[in-house]
């Protein structure tokens, strides 16, 4: 197994947010935690031009987008950020077509994820990326499960198989690159409002 290329980099990078949907999210003890990690990555991806891919499962089940996550996407977008959204019924995202064609259209490698529910969605998911061949990078602290231990097994789970475990700020500051920008300014400013 090759193992996965440990830095992200903005030209190969792609954000994928995996199903953090009011009704799931409602289960969730660490929803807020993620909602905001998610959106800090949301935000780096708008800063330094990362396509993001937005997932739902089952949304007439579990409901729409988390309201604030869905707000971030939302200004993200009308800044020209490429969002791409899709609905799914498949635990894997790469089990539903428009989802396959969504990230390889963009023809970038590094999948960055986040999201609902670690040990099922999230994981299936990192496990298919893996397979087809993509670097894997799980922010941990933008993922939950409704058990922690799940969580915590599927993060070490997902090391084994070649995953790079990362956090949300960790992965904003590799893709931003260096300080003194005006990206990094902008970066700043978005974890200050996150409150990290």
């Amino acid at each position: 197994m090759i193992p996965a290329s440990s830095v992200l980099e903005r030209g190969q990078g792609l954000l994928v947010v995996i199903d953090v949907q009011e009704r799931l999210a409602a289960a969730m003890r660490y929803r807020d935690r993620v909602v905001t990690r998610a959106s800090l990555l949301v935000r780096a991806a708008e800063i330094v031009g990362l396509p993001v891919v937005v997932t739902r499962q089952y949304p007439r089940g579990l409901g729409d987008l988390d309201e604030s996550l869905a707000g971030t996407i939302a200004d993200c977008e009308g800044t020209g950020c490429n969002v791409e959204r899709v609905d799914k019924v498949d635990f894997n995202c790469f089990g539903e077509s428009a989802f396959t064609h969504a990230v390889c259209v963009t023809g970038r490698r590094q999948l960055v994820l986040v999201g609902m529910e670690t040990h099922i969605c999230v994981t299936q998911t990192a496990l298919a990326g893996l397979a087809e061949g993509f670097d894997v990078h799980v922010a941990a602290d933008a993922c939950c499960s409704r058990d922690d231990e799940c969580h915590e097994l599927a993060l070490m789970r997902l090391a084994a198989a070649g995953s790079v475990i990362t956090t949300a700020e960790s992965a904003a500051y590799e893709l931003v690159g260096r300080a003194g920008t005006d990206e990094f300014k902008a970066l700043l400013a978005a974890v200050k409002s996150a409150g990290q």
